[in-house]
């Protein structure tokens, strides 16, 4: 009887240990981030890229203006990329790197950003909520 309890007792602990990480993994909201326009008059911010989340998700841009975007993966093994398909911006970001891209969008709205990296057979990082918006006004 003591051995079914201890048995019963572990798996107890297992479904609560996979409760707590799996609610760890759910992000947080953040506001939307106004990019800021430097003295040069380029709009510069920083965007981390983590497992299944961009920090910033929603970035807002002014339209006709450069922007440079540093994008930090912050994960030590798995790879991300940062894609706006309506914009033409798909840039690779090697796990734990930091890569700079410089645009100027010109056409205004507001397009998904996300990443389409997947160990196959399993969902895409989007699937699993690598996605968010830049905003173009």
């Amino acid at each position: 009887m003591g051995v079914y309890r201890l048995i019963g007792s572990i798996g107890v602990l297992i479904a609560l240990q996979i409760a707590v990480v799996q609610a760890a993994d759910v992000a947080q909201p953040v506001p939307p981030v106004v990019v800021p326009m430097a003295a040069d008059g380029v709009q510069r911010a920083t965007i981390m890229l983590d497992s299944y989340s961009y920090t910033p998700n929603h970035v807002i841009v002014e339209a006709g203006k450069p922007v440079e975007l540093t994008l930090t993966s912050v994960t030590t093994i798995t790879p991300h990329n940062f894609i706006i398909k309506e914009l033409s911006v798909e840039q690779d970001v090697s796990a734990g790197k930091t890569v700079v891209i410089k645009f100027t969008p010109t056409q205004t709205g507001t397009f998904p950003i996300y990443c389409d990296k997947r160990l196959w057979p399993l969902p895409s990082h989007r699937d699993k909520g690598m996605e968010g918006k830049f905003e173009v006004k």
